[in-house]
């Protein structure tokens, strides 16, 4: 599929250091992964949103949007479930 670049949200990148330090290794995995398949098979696509779809790690959720023309993945939301779709 090809490289994608995958940037995150000013408001991603606080709410990323702000997570337990036991979360934050399995995230980082997730994200990597993101710029070789931005689709791999356990995101799911959410509804509402044309190009919006989530990640599970653990109990945390990463939303993101691609965009394929510019090859970009844009991370917004690194939340604990409960809180992730307010």
């Amino acid at each position: 599929m090809g490289s994608y670049e995958v940037k995150l949200t000013h408001s991603a990148e606080k709410e990323l250091v702000n997570l337990p330090k036991a979360v934050v290794p399995g995230v980082w995995r997730k994200l990597r992964a993101l710029a070789d398949e931005p689709r791999p098979r356990h995101a799911k696509k959410l509804r509402g949103a044309e190009k919006a779809y989530r990640l599970r790690v653990k109990a945390y959720r990463v939303i993101y949007t691609i965009d394929d023309e510019r090859k970009l993945v844009r991370v917004s939301i690194i939340r604990h479930r409960k809180e992730a779709y307010r």
